[in-house]
């Protein structure tokens, strides 16, 4: 603390070392619903925003509740699940507690869907969905008058969520958007009995909230 506040006192700026280009390699899942990212942010007081997003095409659900406990997150996943045209194989999240716990778990386990956390304090392992929440920040949210407590800001951003899953054109697509995406891939898209079984063939564990007891499971089932 001693050094940050002489450093801090004299203004002096903080190293930064940034990669390369071409350090920098963009990966995407050949499979819709193969592994799609969720996260959760604060939007105002009592507001928040349940985003996930496929990681293949980059279609999304996005909704808002007031509050971000193991029941909204239970609740998000009926909501993903019925928005999805394709069976969900995997989900990947942070080590927040709204997501790592049981009860959670056991819901993804009904639904014969695997759970992956992220390494802790790692959100660039989440990108896609972090971009995302970005982008919903900068080209719609900043436009909502969030103090506005009559809004129904649930409402919007389904409105939202459809313009960007059919009418925006995504970057990383080459201009394409993420229903466009979908529809060559159809054919590619399993049937739920067959990731069904894949998933009772793989005797998934409930993970325990603990890092070093997981990555010792990885490494001894790999």
């Amino acid at each position: 603390m001693t050094v940050w506040r002489i450093l801090f006192k004299h203004k002096v700026n903080p190293v930064v070392k940034r990669r390369k280009k071409s350090d920098y390699k963009r990966y995407s899942k050949e499979v819709p619903g193969d592994r799609v990212q969720l996260d959760v942010t604060k939007i105002r007081n009592k507001a928040y925003k349940f985003t996930t997003i496929d990681d293949c095409t980059r279609m999304k659900v996005i909704r808002v509740y007031s509050n971000k406990k193991v029941e909204s997150t239970i609740h998000f996943l009926s909501e993903i699940l019925d928005t999805f045209y394709f069976p969900i194989q995997h989900i990947q999240t942070d080590w927040g507690t709204e997501f790592f716990n049981y009860s959670f778990q056991y819901e993804l386990h009904e639904h014969f869907i695997k759970y992956s956390p992220i390494k802790p304090r790692s959100p660039h392992l989440n990108g896609k969905v972090e971009r995302t929440q970005q982008t919903d920040k900068s080209e719609f949210w900043s436009l909502v008058y969030l103090s506005d407590l009559d809004l129904n800001l649930n409402a919007l951003a389904i409105e939202w969520q459809e313009f960007y899953n059919k009418k925006r054109p995504h970057f990383s697509l080459n201009g394409k958007t993420p229903w466009e995406k979908l529809q060559p891939l159809e054919h590619f898209i399993p049937i739920q009995p067959d990731v069904t079984a894949k998933f009772l063939y793989s005797n998934e564990e409930i993970l325990p909230r603990n890092y070093t007891y997981l990555s010792y499971i990885r490494q001894k089932k790999y």
